[in-house]
């Protein structure tokens, strides 16, 4: 399936979260979406992209080993036991969309999360959320770059300059 409409999926998955533990869940399910674009197009995407593409798989992975499932498990809710949806990616058809929306993706998660962190009197649920939202961050700053490197690239081409 195409990044755009796993991502457009997950984001709807977070919209309908409303339990803490689903909304970590949603976190670390957009996290692994991260890793698999960041993964996808440093190996098949434009190579001028590939490097910081690298490092936003790793930034995404980082971000998946964050969830502690113990916890989530033993907490209010759970996290439910299912593959990442990154799972299904087979192609980033369109980088740019792809990276927008992973972006809004992101900004989403951070935002849900910050309202979770906040509503908390459980401490672990708390630190979860926090370790979250600085990974989340770090991979929308990657999403940045790479988003600046194809504006650079396109305006590149549009002078004539390769």
């Amino acid at each position: 399936m195409d990044a755009v409409r796993l991502i457009a999926a997950g984001r709807h998955a977070l919209a309908q979260s409303g339990a803490a533990w689903d909304i970590v869940g949603e976190a670390w399910q957009a996290q692994a979406l991260t890793q698999g674009v960041g993964s996808w197009l440093a190996v098949s995407g434009p190579p001028e992209l590939r490097a910081e593409a690298r490092g936003l798989g790793e930034a995404g992975g980082r971000g998946c080993g964050l969830l502690d499932r113990a916890a989530a498990v033993g907490g209010e809710g759970s996290v439910p036991d299912y593959p990442p949806r990154a799972a299904q990616l087979t192609e980033v058809a369109d980088a740019r969309q792809a990276l927008l929306g992973l972006q809004a993706l992101l900004g989403e998660v951070g935002i849900a999360l910050v309202g979770v962190a906040c509503g908390t009197d459980d401490e672990t649920l708390y630190w979860q959320c926090i370790e979250s939202i600085d990974a989340a961050d770090e991979s929308s700053d990657r999403v940045r770059a790479l988003l600046r490197r194809i504006s650079v690239r396109e305006r590149g081409s549009a002078s004539g300059v390769t």
